[in-house]
């Protein structure tokens, strides 16, 4: 059988397999080592979490609760095996990234010898500091959520979770794993100093677009928070502002290395802390100063009786209360620490002040003024585009050649590179090669004058020309190729995307409506409409079950994520008549549907009187009977009744909103047929029906064959009823009640 994979890409692959196999034999003698390596990360993680890791978490998670609270919660194994597996699954996970780097660095000669490492020597002091400097912002950002971060938000989720009679009973594996994922993730966000700074000093993305877009960076930041923290106003905050001081701090780290890469003057640390050492060490003071003051006159008690006023349950606690150290010793290391940090920041200041920025070019507010015969290659590799976008053709050819009468060859070719970069990116230009051959002509004939610079730019607008024509050429064919495919399956395209058209200018609407909705809703539960519902449900549980229904939450925020899930589904909910309204005039144009736009009025009042009459049946009488069924069932067998805060709400929903759906299934089958769809469609289709429910199925809803068939059962029977109410209402299809829309026929 022929390969599907043309010759080119096979022998790419192969030749990779090749070079992965002569990779592997090279470091075949060294990989024993790495091994030992992995194998001491892995035992000492085991050992590490058994031994102390769970009690240090565990006292963390309830560092910052009240004693009512600490009480009620409680960290659990599911299974047998779940804690002894966890230990495992984290040994490898650190075990394999403890592995790495001596990997690579076992492995440097070969990555040399294949490009992917540097060619020149690094100093070693080099690589040491900005290993030191990444391994300290991880550990900083760890730290401020493992004693800042998570005290305050297990504080909030425990005490929310008793106000609505959920018990913070939490599973062992879900609250370690979210305790890991948050730290990862403060850790991860710690690297943005290194981050930012380092692709600005190569070059890889401008400063200035770090600068110019700190807007974009903060609306991501606050919505990141806004997904994965809880939605408590100050939990919330406690998130965003040091990322976002943060991202400050890494703008200025960022301002500071290209500062210094494009001027003249050599960085010089001590130097500078020496020439500012009044602004150092005023720092300093200022920084434990600050800090004494505030754990010595009172600061503590202020700051607290306003977190008070403000019901916040969260209060600065007493000095080294919750990380296990002296209360005497405790202040002098927070004093030390935020003295070390204010040097910092002070020495960065003065590293700033004793460069170079006294020459227009390096005014960042003003990048033309940027004189690029006063650079060397590095420097206009780094220089902003606002600089190039200012030249023409002939001014950089002149350059090119000022570099190359200097004897500097790679500075002409940076030049060149640039500003061709930099035209194609104006112009729109995606073709590459046409710039590097420019770039390269101009390279080569820049001792012979300007003459190879006039060639590139005339084969170059040849290029621009051919590439506009094939573009064009490959427009209208592609347009002939989509005109066949409308063709092919029988225009539904051309009507799906009018129909889609039509919503588009209303789509700020359906948002604002879906927003308030879902707003609303998760504002009601979130001040006490999940406790009044789960309080009202024990209530009509049988008076002879002693203590109600036990419900549990084994993720910290499982509680949280319903609250949100349920929100989403009330507000589709109610834009679906705004849907239906806007886009009728659309699915009547194209035949789908027959009647005026007031009947959407009727649609909207049927399916709501449906969907309302199912939840009052099923809140009343379903949903209370079956789960005190259950819970009846459940005690007789001499079981402790104790259910999932997801699993029972979520049978709450089924049993409720549920069963209002399932009655809307033949109120909207009656309403189709009253907008054109005939009977016999409904009867015809009911296997391409059946398939559709069964799909939908399998991907909303759990992993289980039971669950599916609960799911889809109920469907299909309300699919099957309305069949029958259609065959009465219409006659047996002898009579619809409206004439057949023409889609039908198709």
């Amino acid at each position: 059988m022929a390969s599907a994979l043309d010759e080119d890409t096979q022998q790419s692959l192969a030749a990779g397999r090749e070079s992965a196999k002569a990779f592997l034999r090279s470091i075949q003698k060294d990989l024993q080592k790495v091994f030992i390596v992995f194998l001491l990360g892995f035992l000492a993680t085991f050992w590490a979490l058994r031994t102390f890791v769970w009690d240090f978490l565990y006292t963390v998670t309830k560092s910052n609760m009240s004693p009512a609270v600490a009480a009620e919660a409680d960290v659990i194994a599911t299974t047998p095996f779940e804690v002894i597996l966890l230990q495992a699954k984290i040994g490898l996970i650190v075990g394999a990234i403890t592995a790495v780097p001596p990997l690579i660095y076992v492995s440097r000669s070969e990555l040399r010898a294949r490009g992917a490492w540097p060619q020149s020597p690094i100093p070693r002091w080099k690589l040491a500091g900005i290993a030191l400097l990444g391994a300290g912002l991880f550990g900083v950002g760890v730290a401020y959520g493992v004693y800042a971060f998570f005290p305050i938000m297990f504080s909030f989720l425990a005490g929310f979770g008793l106000e609505a009679g959920i018990q913070p009973t939490y599973s062992i594996v879900m609250w370690t794993e979210f305790i890991v994922f948050l730290s990862l993730s403060f850790g991860l966000a710690g690297q943005m100093p290194l981050l930012i700074t380092g692709l600005s000093y190569s070059g890889i993305v401008q400063y200035e677009t770090f600068r110019d877009k700190w807007r974009y960076a903060v609306v991501a930041i606050f919505v990141f928070g806004a997904v994965f923290s809880p939605p408590d106003p100050f939990t919330q905050l406690m998130w965003a502002f040091p990322l976002v001081a943060l991202y400050g701090f890494s703008l200025y780290l960022a301002k500071l290395v290209v500062t210094a890469q494009r001027s003249s003057d050599r960085v010089d640390v001590l130097g500078a802390a020496r020439n500012h050492w009044n602004v150092v060490g005023g720092a300093a003071v200022l920084g434990g100063g600050l800090v004494y003051a505030f754990y010595e006159y009172g600061g503590r008690a202020a700051a607290n009786g306003l977190l008070r006023l403000a019901n916040s349950d969260w209060r600065f606690l007493e000095p080294g209360a919750g990380i296990g150290t002296d209360p005497a010793t405790a202040p002098g290391a927070y004093v030390a620490a935020w003295a070390l940090a204010f040097v910092a920041v002070a020495t960065l200041w003065a590293v700033y002040a004793d460069l170079d920025t006294t020459s227009p070019g390096y005014q960042y507010g003003d990048p033309t003024a940027l004189d690029v015969g006063d650079l060397d290659a590095a420097g206009v590799r780094a220089a902003p585009d606002d600089v190039f976008e200012q030249m023409d053709e002939s001014e950089s050819l002149g350059l090119a050649q000022a570099a190359i009468d200097d004897d500097d060859p790679e500075k002409a070719q940076a030049i060149l590179d640039r500003y061709d970069a930099v035209a194609d990116a104006d112009d729109g230009d995606s073709g590459a090669d046409g710039s590097a051959d420019s770039g390269a002509g101009g390279s080569d004939g820049s001792g012979g004058a300007g003459g190879s610079g006039d060639d590139g730019g005339f084969m170059g607008a040849m290029q621009n020309r051919t590439s506009r024509a094939s573009t064009t050429f490959l427009s209208e064919l592609t347009d002939g190729e989509e005109e066949e495919a409308e063709d092919d399956i029988g225009g539904y395209y051309t009507d799906l995307k009018f129909i889609f058209d039509s919503l588009r200018s209303r789509s700020f609407r359906l948002v604002a409506v879906f927003g308030a909705v879902m707003a609303a809703a998760f504002t009601w539960l979130y001040l006490g409409g999940l406790a009044t519902v789960r309080n009202d449900l024990e209530r009509r549980v049988p008076a002879e079950i002693d203590g109600g229904i036990n419900i549990i939450t084994l993720h910290p925020v499982e509680a949280l994520i319903f609250m949100v899930k349920f929100s989403v589904l009330l507000g589709i909910i109610a834009v679906f008549p705004v849907v239906l309204y806007y886009v009728w005039p659309a699915l009547r144009e194209r035949g789908f549907v027959a009647g005026r736009v007031y009947q959407v009025y009727l649609w909207a009042g049927a399916l709501g009187a449906g969907l309302v009459g199912g939840f009052a049946l099923g809140y009343a009488y379903i949903a209370p009977g079956l789960i005190g069924w259950l819970v009846t069932d459940a005690e007789l067998a001499n079981m402790i009744i104790t259910y999932q805060v997801s699993d029972f709400l979520w049978l709450v929903i089924y049993t409720t909103i549920g069963i209002g759906f399932l009655a809307d299934i033949p109120i909207a089958m009656v309403l189709l047929n009253n907008a054109g769809v005939p009977y016999r469609a409904f009867r015809r289709r009911w296997r391409e029906v059946i398939i559709g429910i069964m799909l939908v199925a399998a991907v909303f809803t759990p992993a289980d064959v039971i669950t599916m068939l609960l799911a889809t059962v109920p469907l299909m029977i309300a699919y099957g009823v309305g069949v029958g109410v259609l065959f009465v209402v219409t006659l047996g299809g002898r009579r619809d009640l409206s004439p057949p829309a023409e889609f039908v026929g198709r």
